[in-house]
């Protein structure tokens, strides 16, 4: 039987300012709120209100969902982002495959030749 920790917002703020090396001060001030609402919200279990959540996720550099559920993106979405990429990979796979036999320069020079077409 597998159990999945399931964390609070504030935890997961917690956890990302950890990984970052940041402390809860430097956080509040740049996101223009009191240090101790983490630790009122860890053991509230309490979310914040939108606009807060997402200057707190905007100052860590994370996604609001990843701090409310603790993954980067929805499965289906990713799924999806998934699904597209192979389906480009599968669509220029031979040109893929020409471009990395050719030498960095050469390649540098199609990455050129593209720009001017796009525009």
């Amino acid at each position: 039987m597998v159990i999945k920790l399931i964390m609070t917002f504030w935890e997961n703020v917690d956890e990302e300012l950890k990984f970052r090396g940041m402390e809860r001060k430097e956080l509040g001030s740049k996101a223009e709120f009191p240090e101790s609402y983490i630790s009122k919200g860890i053991s509230r279990k309490s979310c914040p209100q939108a606009d807060l959540a997402v200057k707190i996720a905007s100052v860590l550099g994370v996604s609001v969902e990843y701090l409310v559920t603790g993954e980067n993106q929805s499965s289906i979405k990713k799924v999806e982002q998934e699904q597209a990429q192979l389906k480009l990979y599968r669509k220029y796979h031979e040109l893929i495959s020409k471009c990395e036999k050719l030498p960095e320069r050469q390649v540098e020079f199609l990455g050129l030749v593209a720009d001017r077409l796009e525009k």
